[in-house]
């Protein structure tokens, strides 16, 4: 009887479907410093790969700074979707929804006070093909890879019509990250994740945007043309002096 009663058992857990994959994004907790990303329908100037290093791309990057690694993501072809994680590593080449390298937080700082910048945002090029619906982002995050916690998102879907087409030529931005946190610490690691939906033409890309910080006006003081000033008012002070 108990021979019969394994059996079924047995039988029962071969005809029941396979529990579904949890996504490696459940990996990463939501806390109360998780902010939210905005999305803005306005494609940043240039040739993204000419210009800015990528973090998640389909294809390579003959322009990629120099140790600045990506995920040059795996393609089965005819895939409509995708999860991806960026990496680190230089040469990587990641299957779906599998975790790359961080990026440490003092490194990409670097590149950004190397780029007169302090802030980022990240720049998406979309590939539609010609008759086809437009690709859907269904999440994006920023993680902090050693505390296993998501940093900011944007959570949709949301219908991602092609704005300037062509490989290489960006469509939209995500804004509203600061890199200079309280929950970031010295030697945190930095993951960036993707996931989007209906795919048909040419590869996708996320990448790194500098927010270049202005060029404040020259005061009074400040380096030669501040001297010059100065000058110029102690000449007209000594002259007024002498004439009046």
């Amino acid at each position: 009887m108990t021979r019969l009663l394994s059996g079924m058992a047995l039988a029962l857990c071969l005809l029941l479907p396979a529990p579904a994959h949890a996504d490696n994004i459940t990996l990463f907790a939501v806390t109360a410093s998780t902010d939210n990303l905005s999305l803005v329908a306005v494609p940043p100037p240039g040739n993204q790969p000419l210009n800015t290093p990528c973090l998640i791309c389909g294809t390579a990057q003959p322009q990629q700074p120099a140790n600045f690694g990506y995920n040059n993501y795996f393609q089965n072809g005819n895939e409509s979707s995708f999860i991806e994680f960026s990496s680190a590593t230089v040469g990587a080449k990641l299957q779906q929804d599998t975790l790359g390298t961080g990026y440490d937080v003092s490194f990409l700082r670097a590149f950004l006070v190397s780029q007169i910048a302090d802030n980022f945002n990240i720049g998406i090029d979309v590939n539609t093909g010609t008759g086809q619906g437009p690709e859907v982002l269904e999440r994006f995050a920023i993680l902090n890879l050693t505390q296993h916690t998501i940093l900011s998102q944007y959570i949709g879907p949301t219908a991602l019509p092609t704005l300037n087409n062509g490989s290489g030529f960006p469509d939209y931005i995500l804004s509203g990250f600061d890199i200079d946190r309280n929950d970031i610490a010295l030697g945190d690691q930095l993951l960036f994740y993707a996931r989007w939906s209906n795919t048909s033409d040419g590869a996708e890309s996320f990448f790194l945007v500098p927010e270049i910080n202005p060029i404040p006006a020259p005061t009074l003081g400040s380096g030669l043309v501040g001297l010059l000033m100065l000058s110029g008012l102690i000449g007209w002070h000594r002259l007024r002096t002498r004439t009046g």
